[in-house]
């Protein structure tokens, strides 16, 4: 898969079937979509892509008002969501720098100059409602008007739904707030996880007899707290962990969010590697305890509630495989 960072020069250029959104998470709804654009190029021997912002709309103009409440918060890194655009099949991907200049380009600037100059646009589909345009004063119907006369196919996919409830982001973000991964994995097809390249951090689990491997989380995720985790990446099977994603109001003051893992029973060196933490079940909130000493001893009940866990779930399974 090939990404562009802002619309493709010249020579890279190809006619392609399109779809254009957030992507948050790739969830179920955003799988149906992409297949079918897949489908839709194969059978016209295009190129099938995806145009995709760098930071979200929404989360941009949050910045511009000074309020990040109103940002989402992010249930997938950059390098998650390409991964898993990847693995629907899609050909080329165009990650937009959502900016003060995109923002303002007119309805019309945005199909002429980025979906038939910059994209050669064959056939396009998007949500049935999708908005684009400065103050998103552009819709469907006048997209579709647009391809009339630029000699693009617009098509829009109906919601997908789980049950009786809309597969969307915002219910993917609401279910890992809630710590229900179930419910998240079903939304999302696939259990949740956060992948990352382990980084140097303070040492301070080291010296505190729970040595960490450190993720750094650059966006606000949807979901906070301690948790009993997998990590996939540092042997031929994931190995059982328990970990903080958050701000560590304890030990840091800069707001910075980070991701913890302890894997237990395990010391090697492995700075730099990528690795991949699967989200099994949320244990607490997290807190800001007065001295390191209560900070141990929490993490020593969580650690110990952890282990319990894949105790329990090892027991489970060996008794499945006697039956």
């Amino acid at each position: 898969m090939k990404v562009f960072r802002g619309l493709p020069n010249d020579r890279a250029r190809a006619p392609c079937a399109l779809t254009i959104g957030n992507f948050d998470g790739v969830h179920r709804g955003h799988q149906a979509l992409l297949a079918r654009v897949c489908a839709a190029a194969s059978d016209l021997g295009l190129e099938a892509a995806v145009m995709t912002f760098e930071p979200h709309p929404r989360e941009f103009f949050a910045r511009r008002a000074g309020d990040l409440s109103k940002a989402p918060n992010r249930i997938a890194n950059l390098r998650d969501k390409l991964q898993s655009l990847s693995n629907a099949g899609i050909d080329r991907v165009i990650v937009e720098h959502f900016n003060e200049h995109f923002a303002a380009i007119s309805p019309q600037d945005f199909v002429e100059r980025v979906l038939v100059e910059g994209l050669h646009v064959k056939w396009l589909m998007v949500g049935d409602d999708f908005c684009y345009g400065a103050r998103r004063a552009g819709n469907v119907a006048m997209l579709v008007e647009a391809g009339k006369r630029h000699g693009f196919h617009v098509e829009t996919l109906p919601t997908v739904m789980h049950g009786a409830q809309r597969i969307s982001s915002s219910a993917v973000r609401s279910a890992l707030a809630a710590g229900d991964f179930g419910q998240a994995g079903q939304l999302l097809g696939h259990p949740y996880a956060m992948s990352g390249h382990v980084i140097h951090g303070q040492k301070l689990g080291r010296t505190l007899g729970f040595p960490t491997l450190n993720l750094r989380v650059a966006h606000r995720p949807a979901l906070s707290g301690i948790f009993i985790v997998q990590v996939h990446g540092l042997g031929p099977e994931p190995l059982p962990a328990v970990a903080s994603l958050g701000v560590r109001p304890t030990v840091d003051d800069s707001g910075r969010v980070l991701l913890e893992v302890h894997v237990f029973d395990f010391a090697q060196s492995c700075y730099g590697k990528m690795v991949r933490v699967e989200f099994l079940e949320k244990i607490r909130d997290e807190e800001k305890y007065t001295d390191l000493a209560t900070l141990t001893a929490a993490i020593a009940r969580d650690s110990d509630r952890a282990r319990a866990w894949f105790a329990r779930r090892a027991a489970a399974l060996t008794a499945t495989d006697r039956i």
